[in-house]
């Protein structure tokens, strides 16, 4: 790969311009700039996630996750560039059935918590559903491909299941939301 990154500062985001990997310029407010953030502050948080201690299963799905973010925040940052397909998706979906299948059903509303890794997850998971509004609103603009918006769509659901499954392994539980509380 070589020496890519020599210099850190370039100056010529000066002006409130960025450039994306195809050479072009547009502005760091931009759609599109907005989008590939969003899935860098995603994967952030997924690297805080990681800092937490974990099932080994969990943290090696997180850290292949990390770098098909990373793959994802590239594919938005060149336009028509393609890094994230079907296989991507269907293997997200293959572990959260996988995950998920353990788990009672849900019957309530469960908020964030539940442990530090769970509520790290939760967390992550959130960051993840914006930048898949994110990537949705770029698409409103430009073109993205589905399988992005999909895999974003699908990896919030599977951090859900994770963090249910971190809850109840830490011992603390899911935190179930009661929506009783404000009765008699």
């Amino acid at each position: 790969m070589g020496n890519r990154l020599s210099k850190i500062y370039t100056r010529t985001g000066d002006d409130g311009s960025t450039g994306l990997g195809d050479g072009s310029r547009v502005g760091k407010d931009s759609a599109r700039v907005t989008a590939y953030g969003t899935v860098d502050e995603a994967n952030s948080s997924i690297g805080l996630l990681l800092a937490a201690e974990l099932p080994d299963p969990v943290r090696d799905l997180l850290t292949s996750v990390q770098h098909q973010l990373f793959d994802l925040g590239g594919e938005l940052c060149i336009p028509g560039h393609a890094a994230i397909f079907d296989t991507d998706v269907e293997r997200l979906e293959q572990q959260l059935d996988a995950f998920n299948e353990s788990l009672p059903p849900l019957k309530d509303f469960i908020l964030p918590g539940g442990g530090e890794a769970a509520a790290r997850c939760h967390l992550a998971r959130t960051i993840v559903r914006r930048a898949e509004r994110e990537a949705v609103t770029l698409a409103q603009l430009e073109t993205v491909r589905p399988e992005a918006v999909r895999y974003l769509n699908r990896l919030s659901d599977l951090l859900f299941v994770l963090a249910r499954v971190l809850a109840r392994d830490s011992g603390h539980g899911e935190v179930l939301w009661n929506h009783e509380r404000r009765k008699g």
